[in-house]
């Protein structure tokens, strides 16, 4: 009597596993990523359509020409890139999408939006506890926007963030869960990336030292308009700046060595630190050439190269997180 073959299927090599299907916790998070872009959106359009909307006159912004309509179609476009993301990360092709052309916009998206995170509640605190600008640095300020303007803003890229990370963890932890899962791993990384881990570890702690030094009121390095607009409003700021370029710096070092400690939280770190670093710095250095080189007070050279450095050790952290990244990859967890 003969045994029936056992049939056996194999998957060839184009079959993907299905996405998830999305619970109603991501679904409600995706439509408040969606609806919070709007108000951001419909301001961008207006302007690029000529309407003045919360633009007060004397603004700096009234003067701005070409090169404000070529910045405010380049910020429209970013931040329409939130839609795209948000449905990357809860749509079935978002799984096929390769993980750079994913990875690298969130980065961005983390880094321009965590300041404004811990930033702007930290001013509404300041000025809600009575120690907000006062008149003479109201006066000394250039009109900009109207206030009401970045409630608005503010608060929809604040739940922006909320919602992208709300979406981005569960899908990074259902596509790639290995790397991040167990110990960090107790073997050191290569000498060539600790090397980079300290350079980045001590421009960090040059860019922190910096951006705490304008914090608690000092004006060295900065234009001449900027000293005489601060106030603790303008000061948490630059304090967000400072633990965004020591957190870095810190978890930088931290990759590099390794240890028992779950590898989740010093890549946290690191991933928010760099960021925020490398997000920001490049953006401010992009303002500071178009200010020198069209309206308005040119920016120190000193003022340039902090935000120089502050762009330096967030790509320095960075380099560091792809190459623990990678090492976790090709090791498994908790194995360096």
């Amino acid at each position: 009597m003969s045994t029936p073959a056992v049939q056996r299927t194999h998957p060839t090599s184009t079959t993907r596993p299905s996405a998830p299907r999305l619970g109603t916790g991501r679904r409600i998070l995706r439509a408040t990523a969606l609806a919070a872009t709007l108000p951001y959106l419909t301001l961008k359009v207006a302007w690029l359509a000529g309407s003045r909307a919360g633009i007060p006159a004397g603004s700096i912004l009234l003067r701005g020409g070409s090169a404000l309509t070529v910045a405010n179609a380049i910020t429209l476009a970013m931040d329409a890139c939130v839609i795209v993301l948000a449905l990357a990360l809860t749509r079935p092709w978002g799984r096929r999408v390769p993980g750079p052309l994913l990875t690298l916009p969130v980065f961005a998206a983390t880094g321009l939006l965590t300041p404004i995170v811990l930033g702007y509640p930290a001013q509404l605190l300041v000025k809600a506890l009575g120690m907000g600008a006062d008149e003479a640095a109201g006066a000394a300020r250039e009109p900009f926007l109207d206030p009401w303007v970045f409630a608005v803003v503010y608060s929809g890229f604040i739940i922006q963030a909320i919602a992208l990370a709300g979406l981005f963890v569960p899908y990074a932890r259902e596509r790639w869960g290995r790397r991040w899962q167990g110990a960090l791993g107790r073997g050191r990384l290569s000498s060539p990336t600790g090397v980079v881990a300290g350079a980045a570890a001590l421009a960090g702690a040059v860019a922190g030292a910096v951006q705490l030094y304008w914090a608690f009121g000092g004006s060295a390095g900065l234009p001449a308009q900027r000293v005489a607009a601060y106030s603790a409003e303008t000061g948490v700021v630059s304090g967000a700046h400072a633990i965004c370029a020591l957190a870095a710096g810190a978890g930088a070092l931290m990759l590099a060595r390794g240890g028992a400690l779950p590898a989740k939280w010093p890549l946290a770190l690191t991933w928010i630190g760099a960021s925020a670093a490398a997000s920001w710095g490049a953006w401010t250095l992009i303002a500071v050439l178009g200010v020198n080189l069209g309206e308005g007070e040119p920016s120190t050279t000193a003022f340039f190269l902090a935000y120089a450095d502050q762009m330096i050790t967030g790509l320095l952290a960075g380099a560091v997180l792809v190459r623990r990244l990678l090492a976790r990859g090709e090791a498994g967890p908790g194995r360096p």
